[in-house]
């Protein structure tokens, strides 16, 4: 049997739809391309069953930057052992 229903796909976008509106008053178009970094690195974290808080301040603690190696940037993304080791639910 199938079902009818979509509300699977409702709820997967519903953070999406309730954050437009917030960022329909982005100052610029920097601030807006701030606020979809963030929204994207808050869905990576949920998506991978990371506490959204300690996926955002091990990120903030370990200080990405341009002069780092391919290696260190793999430790900070959501699916890496490193990042499910500090910030597992």
């Amino acid at each position: 049997h199938c079902s009818f229903s979509n509300n699977l796909s409702e709820n997967a976008i519903r953070p999406f739809t309730v954050g437009r509106k917030n960022w329909l008053f982005s100052a610029s178009p920097k601030g807006a391309t701030a606020s979809a970094m963030v929204y994207t690195m808050v869905e990576m974290a949920k998506a991978n069953d990371l506490n959204t808080y300690k996926y955002l301040t091990y990120l903030l603690t370990q200080r990405p930057n341009e002069g780092m190696s391919d290696e260190l940037l793999e430790q900070l993304t959501p699916w890496s052992e490193a990042a499910k080791a500090s910030c597992q639910n």
